[in-house]
């Protein structure tokens, strides 16, 4: 077989693994969302134990297929659907405002001339290279001065201020010629009216792109819930995973594979989308 043919089979081998690699625990999850509370006590039991001598027993298979994990989540455990509506009224403010807030500084940053640009927006882009860890004292204050503390908007307002979305949209915009900025100008539109009729349908990649990101980002949060909000009613259903113990494996599976439903349908939606953005922002995986 010729060089040039040996390179691409190789290639293409080596991610079909790490693609059967990463695509293990979600199968798993799924098919253990479909044993009963028994099986799942002895595939799973001897985890967290002291002896060390013992293995899980991974099932492809379930013995007897039953749905009773499913009814234990979404009918008897009436917490579970309250922190899913909590995560849905926190993620969707956040990533509605975020795009809005990004999409306009973004165009403010790429593609109009002010003095100062370059320097507010590498100020602006530090705050996105600190880590979490960092600005949670900060945040804490600010949040707790302004009242905000134990309710949504401690986690919503500064979501929707993040800089990572104006990064993106900003290294989009940079790819959009300069000459339809020119031909509206000359057609008589303003900087409004020139964004909302000409570079927002530019950007819908970039900005499928960002929506996608936001929502696997905060969908996931668990520090900044913890955190901000004291009262367990007010938590994400993030938080209600991080919490479940050896006792409740047979809702963790069910109730991991209805916390994973949101993200892989927004994804495969706006697959194509979201792959043309993020290779135009020039973001480098």
């Amino acid at each position: 077989m010729k060089k040039e043919h040996i390179l691409p089979a190789l290639r293409t081998l080596i991610l079909a693994a790490i693609a059967l690699i990463v695509l293990v625990p979600v199968v798993l999850t799924f098919v253990n969302s479909f044993m009963s509370a028994k099986e799942i006590t002895a595939n799973y039991g001897m985890l967290g134990s002291t002896t060390t001598n013992e293995f899980v027993n991974l099932k492809w298979i379930p013995d007897w297929v039953t749905f009773a994990q499913y009814t234990k989540v979404l009918i008897t455990t009436p917490q579970f659907l309250h922190m899913f509506w909590n995560s849905v009224f926190m993620v969707i403010p956040i990533i509605i405002g975020q795009v809005i807030v990004s999409a306009l500084a973004a165009f403010a940053f790429g593609k109009l001339n002010f003095p100062g640009r370059d320097t507010i927006f590498f100020v602006y882009l530090i705050t996105m290279l600190m880590p979490f860890q960092v600005t949670l004292v900060p945040n804490y204050i600010m949040v707790d001065r302004l009242g905000l503390l134990n309710t949504p908007s401690a986690i919503i307002f500064p979501g929707i201020f993040a800089a990572f979305g104006v990064f993106l949209l900003r290294q989009f915009m940079l790819h959009i010629p300069s000459a339809y900025m020119e031909a509206a100008k000359v057609d008589g539109a303003g900087y409004l009216r020139t964004f909302w009729t000409i570079i927002i349908f530019m950007v819908k990649p970039g900005l499928a792109a960002l929506v996608v990101l936001l929502f696997a980002d905060h969908w996931n949060m668990v520090e900044q819930p913890l955190i901000f909000l004291q009262d367990a009613d007010l938590q994400p259903l993030s938080v209600f995973l991080s919490r479940i113990q050896k006792d409740a494996f047979d809702v963790a599976f069910a109730a991991s594979v209805i916390y994973m439903l949101p993200m892989l349908l927004l994804f495969l939606s706006a697959e194509r989308y979201f792959i043309e953005g993020v290779q135009l922002s020039g973001i480098k995986g």
